[in-house]
């Protein structure tokens, strides 16, 4: 793994420095859109609604839309503003555990000692382990202020980022509110089902068959030569956007291309 961030964790006049780092990684499949009849690849381009041009990122701003008007917020308004860059990761304070709701709970962060000594860390994960609480604290990650909590899994302390209160829904449904009237040999059964159903959570014993079956698929298809060449299917983005030539070309390669997959699966047939 590598560190995304380095800075320090500080509570009164204690300071741990520390190495963050990604506590979890995205495991799905990356597919593309391409057009069902060559396989060519489809991209889609930043167009100006108003003069439908294709717009490079340096020419964007940001801009807000409040009651019919716009405001547009160019890269240097959004460089004035007093953003935090702040290497530290600042306890606010020590909550019990039970009190963190779990809908709040976010990205997830490993934090490795970085200093010579790990003891100022080893002492504070004992100290969380040993009060059974979690460090609310707030740092500043790519410009924008965040607020974590802070907590023990294993050996390592984890840095978990929160979602603000006001990001949070209220759950207000009708139904809820009737009165439902539920038997004692209702609650008996439902109790004794759950019992059936009781045991320790291993994580390790789930995959996701999804993207098992997904992954199978894809070599299979594979194994088959159900393929197409990518340096004649999949332009560079902008390639199709110069001269008529260019895409005429193109269109040449994506046809051959398409009429070399069908002679294969002839051969094979």
């Amino acid at each position: 793994m590598r560190s995304i961030w380095k800075g320090a964790l500080t509570f009164g006049l204690v300071n741990v420095p520390v190495k963050v780092y990604s506590a979890t990684e995205d495991h799905d499949v990356s597919l593309h859109q391409v057009h069902d009849e060559d396989g060519g690849r489809i991209r889609y381009k930043r167009t100006c609604e108003v003069c439908g041009e294709v717009v490079p990122y340096q020419n964007i701003d940001r801009a807000y839309e409040d009651d019919g008007q716009m405001v547009v917020l160019t890269k240097e308004d959004l460089d004035a503003l007093p953003a935090e860059r702040s290497r530290e990761i600042d306890v606010v304070e020590f909550v019990p555990s039970e009190q963190v709701d779990l809908l709040t709970l976010d990205k997830a962060y490993f934090l490795e000692p970085d200093s010579k000594s790990p003891k100022a860390y080893v002492l504070l994960r004992r100290t969380l382990e040993q009060t059974d609480r979690t460090a609310i604290v707030r740092f500043t990650l790519r410009q924008k202020t965040r607020l974590a909590a802070l907590r023990v899994r294993g050996d390592v302390l984890v840095l978990q980022t929160l979602l603000w209160a006001d990001e949070v829904r209220e759950a207000a449904f009708e139904s809820l509110d009737e009165d439902v009237k539920i038997s004692k040999k209702e609650l008996e059964l439902s109790a004794s089902l759950v019992d059936s159903f009781s045991s320790d959570f291993d994580p390790e014993s789930f995959v996701d068959e999804y993207q098992k079956e997904l992954r199978t698929l894809i070599d299979a298809k594979i194994e088959a030569g159900d393929t197409f060449d990518v340096t004649e299917t999949f332009a560079e983005e902008g390639e199709t956007e110069r001269t008529g030539g260019e895409v005429i070309d193109l269109m040449e390669a994506l046809r051959a291309s398409v009429e070399r997959s069908r002679s294969k699966k002839k051969d094979a047939g």
